[in-house]
């Protein structure tokens, strides 16, 4: 933490001057930070033991101030400690060196997909990216770390001080405190967003209400080469024509999509879905939105697409590209007569097909001893949960069953990972 050290005093200034004109809860929150950034709380933080759910924390804080500690530090350093070891899956080792506020991190970019973020702007020759409401900092910092100019800008003044010492190891990374849609962007060569969309505790469906507002980011598109991060979810009439649309997926989870304008937009790219894995990005990209594949009989493998080739609606294609077909023209799983290998989809062996029924399911696995299940489904009106308590299994071995239609009928389907 030593680099940070020549931003102490400017973070604590900034937080302490405005503090008496916050309500209560942000008051607690910003004491918490100026106890948080002092020199003695940055040592106290870095020498604590990796954190633990299983710690005693009746026990650490004891021993905390019984080393002489004031209660508001030792708050602010465990809090810390525990939003750190939050923060690893999404910032690897830098979350040791970081500070996070709760919903800071919630929010945060996984830093691998902020490094694809920052790629583009290189790949466009941006000098001086605008971070347009950079939260804690994530995708400021994978920016930064390709040597471009960014100037993250917060309107939250604790968030701001955050993003402030997350970015100070970087000399070409600023934070501004400001309001976003009133910040000067002259000199600007490009802009980046992440719109929030929620205030306080509730989630606002109305883009309108979102800071800024998505037609503010989209306006932005006009003057600039722009990126705007928005969720998997998105109302895809939203979505303008004139861009490139990336949905990103990782370790199988969809976390968003990239709406890229004017430079950072790839030529004749409208859809794309990247697959981040373990160290390993696979892609899938076309002009517009895929034409269904031909549906045909179950085969002895079923597959489940990534969930971003399901969001850019690419499935048509990845079925294509492997020989596949789908088993019926409103679900996604495909099939396949031999095994395939593709990151853009998981495989499963078929053991066992038959008509849906609870009774005839719960005698199948009774015979063949499963006593662990996978539940999967699609295109079936059916509770997990609830069938799995009906099922009342018992026995020692373990399959998946996917519940789903095939060609208009609903079965289910015994099967293990391929």
């Amino acid at each position: 933490m030593g680099e940070c050290q020549p931003n102490y005093r400017g973070l604590l200034a900034l937080v302490q001057s405005e503090c008496q004109f916050w309500c209560k809860d942000v008051q607690m929150e910003s004491l918490e930070l100026v106890e948080l950034l002092s020199p003695e709380g940055l040592r106290l933080l870095d020498s604590l033991p990796a954190y633990s759910s299983t710690d005693d924390v009746v026990q650490s804080v004891a021993a905390l101030r019984k080393a002489g500690h004031g209660p508001g530090l030792v708050a602010a350093v465990l809090n810390q400690s525990k939003l750190r070891a939050r923060a690893r899956p999404k910032f690897g080792p830098f979350a040791d060196r970081m500070l996070f506020t709760e919903a800071g991190l919630e929010q945060a970019t996984r830093l691998s997909v902020a490094a694809q973020h920052a790629g583009r702007f290189q790949r466009a020759g941006i000098q001086w990216v605008a971070d347009l409401g950079c939260g804690i900092g994530a995708d400021a910092l994978a920016i930064a770390a390709l040597d471009i100019e960014v100037t993250g800008v917060e309107r939250d003044e604790v968030t701001a001080a955050i993003a402030a010492f997350n970015l100070a190891p970087w000399s070409n990374a600023r934070i501004e405190h400001a309001d976003v849609t009133e910040f000067d962007l002259a000199g600007v060569d490009g802009v980046y967003l992440d719109p929030a969309r929620r205030n306080s505790s509730r989630r606002l469906s109305n883009p309108a209400d979102w800071s800024p507002s998505l037609d503010f980011a989209f306006g932005l598109a006009n003057r600039l080469p722009t990126g705007v991060k928005l969720a998997p979810g998105i109302d895809r009439s939203l979505i303008p024509g004139n861009c490139e649309a990336q949905w990103v997926s990782v370790g199988r989870d969809v976390v968003e999509v990239g709406v890229w304008f004017g430079s950072l937009a790839r030529p004749g790219i409208r859809r794309a879905a990247l697959v981040i894995g373990d160290g390993v990005t696979d892609e899938l990209t076309a002009a517009e939105d895929s034409q269904d594949a031909e549906v045909g009989p179950l085969g002895e493998f079923i597959h489940e697409p990534d969930g971003a080739v399901i969001r850019a609606r690419l499935i048509g294609d990845l079925v294509r590209s492997v020989g596949g077909r789908m088993i019926d023209p409103t679900i996604a799983y495909f099939t396949t007569d031999e095994p395939i290998a593709t990151p853009f989809a998981t495989a499963f062996r078929v053991l066992e097909s038959f008509p849906f029924d609870e009774r005839l399911l719960k005698k199948e696995l009774v015979q063949r001893d499963i006593g662990t299940l996978e539940i999967k489904k699609r295109g079936m009106d059916v509770d997990p949960a609830q069938l799995r308590t009906k099922l009342n299994l018992k026995g020692k071995a373990a399959a998946t069953l996917i519940l789903t239609r095939v060609a208009g009928k609903r079965v289910a389907l015994l099967a293990e990972r391929a």
